[in-house]
């Protein structure tokens, strides 16, 4: 799994952000600590004192002055637990504050990156999906076959086969799906299962209706005066593990659109990364609308899975009005 650049520096401004919040309360306990517990900034500088004095005596070639340092510091560490105890304060009221202390708060442990870092991608590529919201009621754990039947079942059976197997494979083996077919049938379903699986398991997935990607590519190539966001935004699009592109045909029709569609895809095939796109299109809607040099992209680099069936959206609804 490969974060951008621009995420992996979000993620570590949190840990610094995490680091100062902390340094700041450990500052705040110390100087009440100071305040209210007599003798104890006293034994503090006794501490420091006695550091300098040893390390003299270290230079000077003591070979006892480590030993002796240590047991200094031992000593007078306890009688500062002592006060603090009899302060009402906890004995490590004044040890180091770390959200995650198995790593400190750095987000690395022995150069592998610690278990709190590894949810922050989570987190992060969650949030930046642009699905969370979606994921959480629609995953494979609520994948039913219930709405379907005769060659509608058989077609959405091949298709979940094709969404386990692509995620099965998909660190080793480059593919991409084309889901095609009638409204609410499940295309839209099946890539948020897939994107689910995907996410949890640290890769980074983007989603778009096409009507706001087209939207917002159209609207960045005029925008000279965030050339940085908008190149960060193409960098996105075509380095992310998976674009979601739902919905291809209902954006607005301009004269744009067939050739930035077809420069996406081609920018993501040539970096083998991997693409789904749903539409409720036939497959010569696409070649009609979209030019040749798309439609041939996607029925010789994707597997193409095509859905059947009512509209289960619209038939939910009918069941929930009933109740």
């Amino acid at each position: 799994m490969s974060l951008t650049n621009t995420q992996y520096n979000s993620i570590m401004r949190e840990y610094e952000e995490r680091q100062i919040k902390n340094r700041h309360l450990l500052e705040e306990r110390t100087a009440l600590v100071y305040e209210q517990v007599e003798g104890y900034r006293k034994l503090s500088d006794e501490i420091a004192s006695s550091s300098i004095a040893h390390g003299k005596k270290l230079l000077e070639g003591d070979e006892n002055a480590l030993k002796d340092l240590k047991a200094s510091i031992a000593g007078l560490s306890r009688r500062k637990e002592q006060l603090l105890t009899a302060a009402g304060y906890p004995a490590d009221y004044l040890r180091p504050v770390y959200d995650c202390p198995d790593c400190k708060d750095t987000g690395y442990i022995g150069g592998q990156k610690c278990h709190c870092f590894k949810q922050a991608i989570i987190r992060l590529l969650y949030e930046q999906s642009g699905i969370q919201d979606m994921l959480a009621i629609e995953n494979f754990d609520t994948l039913s076959y219930d709405y379907y039947q005769g060659e509608d079942l058989e077609r959405f059976q091949k298709a979940v086969m094709e969404c386990r197997n692509f995620i099965k494979t998909f660190d080793t083996d480059y593919q991409n799906l084309f889901f095609y077919g009638t409204v609410g049938t499940g295309k839209s379903f099946l890539s948020g299962c897939v994107a689910k699986e995907l996410i949890e398991s640290g890769h980074s997935v983007i989603y778009f209706s096409a009507a706001g990607l087209f939207e917002l590519l159209s609207r960045n190539m005029f925008d000279y005066k965030n050339r940085e966001d908008s190149a960060g935004f193409h960098d996105d699009l075509h380095s992310c593990d998976l674009l979601i592109i739902d919905d291809l045909g209902t954006e607005y029709t301009k004269n744009i659109a067939p050739s930035v569609l077809f420069s996406l895809l081609n920018g993501r095939h040539l970096n083998k990364k991997s693409t789904i796109i749903s539409t409720n299109l036939s497959l010569e809607d696409i070649r009609n609308r979209y030019s040749d040099r798309v439609f041939s992209r996607i029925t010789n680099q994707y597997h193409i899975c095509k859905f059947t069936g009512i509209d289960i959206r619209m038939l939910k609804k009918r069941l929930q009005n009933r109740k």
